[in-house]
């Protein structure tokens, strides 16, 4: 007998529709075979559906099998269509009367004693069982919680084989899970980290803020233990709350990467990734035989830092600049091409030199001027011109670190940080993008306006410290923010001064 069962292969971060079709009969000798372009874990679904079905009572069929995974041109990895292979077995054996398992979408692993294990991607199937109007989606408990957040699709959570089942002999044995979305955001969007526990450096954290405040990319510059990296984790906590559709977003691409934690939902916190500088520019921005998203794309509507930037391969840092320009990155293969979205804040930290104490007062720098300049020239050009904000970070002094004082919190600066991109949203709603630092040359004409006494003193900074035509560009981008985060329409002299500050580079200070 024939049976047809729905179930879902992962492209990327989008799911596809696979019938999974089962024909028993009982001509020839027992034999099992799965075709439709299966991979090593698929082929090994037999063995699991095999003692899954004789663990929990059900006779497994000793005659010839054939699974077919349509289409067959789609590549089928993971082991997702343990449950359909099964279900397809029971179905097509008359254990399940065909109509009621039609409509449905299944997926799902199988342990050998019949209990469903979690999948990944399985918000990315609600969206296309939704899509399809399909009847329901039916996969492993754990994951029932996940799927729910899409809304116009009935999930379904089992714990087993057997429940599953009795569902089909009785609707009623199970209701679809139900989700708060607000609670669920709520829970989900605690930061465990705080801008009050930094000490001293009161200037980076107002670089960092107007950075947050414009989405503009960062370059800090000092010697080790100056806290750069304590700052840099700090970043994602006074970032804009996420929107429910970019925590959408940001869970589809942790799913599929099976990220999320145990009956975890929704990512709500701005993600925060900070890759090792050895990884390779796969790793870095997505690929493989089958294409899976990068370190950029686990990064999305969060924070990417570099640590140690000049450590990093020259071609990692070449792939960055698609994402950074196109808030997405492209995967280009002989059969398929996909893209991920990667639309990050970007920051990077470096010590001035190899020693890492050139310009500190309490340490004696031992670099030859050579070996400066060679460790300088790692940095990418290209990737420099990306990057609005370079500051310095000097060592914090031990006045500093003995105060009992705690600083400003992280919520503060957020309310901030909000109040500045609600304003920024508002300007550029007609022109599809979200903030400063995406403006592009006629947004700079129309919005960076600068009053003669604004004027003088940016025509002065380009000309005493020799500024290139790049530094002006991002001076007007970061003075537009400051004026945002002050709440004033027009860009003063004060805004375009501070802006000249965060140039560190380009006004020779290493």
């Amino acid at each position: 007998m024939l049976s047809k069962i729905l179930s879902a292969a992962l492209i990327g971060i989008d799911a596809h529709v696979v019938e999974v079709e089962v024909d028993i009969t009982s001509k020839g000798l027992p034999h099992f075979s799965t075709v439709g372009l299966p991979d090593t874990a698929v082929k090994e679904s037999k063995d699991r559906v095999r003692a899954a079905l004789k663990n929990t009572g059900f006779n497994f069929p000793l005659k010839q099998i054939t699974v077919n995974l349509a289409p067959a041109d789609i590549k089928k990895e993971g082991s997702a269509f343990d449950l359909p292979i099964a279900l397809g077995i029971t179905v097509a054996e008359g254990i399940i009367e065909p109509d009621a398992a039609h409509g449905f979408m299944f997926s799902g692993e199988l342990s050998l004693d019949g209990r469903l294990k979690p999948v990944k991607g399985a918000i990315s199937m609600a969206i296309k069982a939704r899509e399809k109007n399909f009847k329901g989606l039916i996969l492993p408990n754990e994951n029932a919680k996940e799927a729910a957040v899409v809304k116009g699709i009935d999930v379904y959570g089992f714990e087993s084989l057997p429940q599953l089942i009795e569902f089909f002999r009785d609707s009623n044995a199970a209701q679809p899970t139900k989700i708060n979305i607000e609670s669920s955001m709520q829970e989900n969007s605690v930061y465990h980290d705080d801008f009050a526990d930094v000490k001293g450096q009161e200037h980076v954290k107002r670089a960092l803020e107007v950075a947050a405040a414009g989405n503009h990319n960062v370059l800090m510059i000092g010697p080790p233990g100056s806290g750069k990296t304590m700052l840099a984790k700090r970043i994602s906590t006074i970032l804009p709350n996420m929107t429910f559709e970019e925590s959408l977003q940001t869970t589809r691409i942790h799913s599929v990467m099976g990220l999320l934690r145990d009956a975890q939902s929704l990512v709500a916190t701005r993600p925060f990734r900070s890759p090792h500088h050895t990884l390779s520019d796969v790793a870095m921005v997505g690929g493989g035989q089958i294409p899976k998203p990068g370190e950029v794309s686990l990064a999305h509507n969060g924070v990417l830092f570099l640590d140690e930037l000049p450590e990093f391969k020259r071609n990692v840092l070449e792939v960055l600049r698609q994402p950074i320009e196109d808030g997405s990155v492209t995967i280009s293969r002989a059969v398929s091409s996909i893209t991920y979205p990667a639309s990050i804040m970007l920051v990077c930290a470096m010590n001035p030199c190899p020693c890492g104490y050139t310009g500190d007062a309490r340490h004696q720098c031992t670099c030859p001027p050579s070996h400066i300049q060679r460790y300088r020239q790692k940095v990418s050009g290209p990737l420099l011109d990306r990057i609005d904000i370079h500051i310095e970070v000097p060592a914090v002094p031990y006045k500093e670190l003995s105060k009992d004082l705690s600083g400003e919190p992280s919520k503060d600066i957020r309310s901030r940080v909000q109040n500045a991109r609600k304003t920024q949203v508002g300007r550029f709603k007609k022109d599809n993008i979200y903030s400063n630092a995406k403006m592009r040359s006629k947004h700079i004409k129309k919005y960076c306006v600068l009053k003669p006494e604004a004027q003088g003193i940016l025509e002065t900074a380009m000309q005493k410290l020799g500024l290139s035509a790049r530094a002006y560009t991002r001076i007007l981008k970061v003075s537009r923010t400051i004026a945002d985060l002050e709440g004033s329409t027009d860009i003063q002299a004060h805004h375009v001064s501070e802006a000249i500050q965060y140039r560190t580079l380009d006004r020779g200070m290493f």
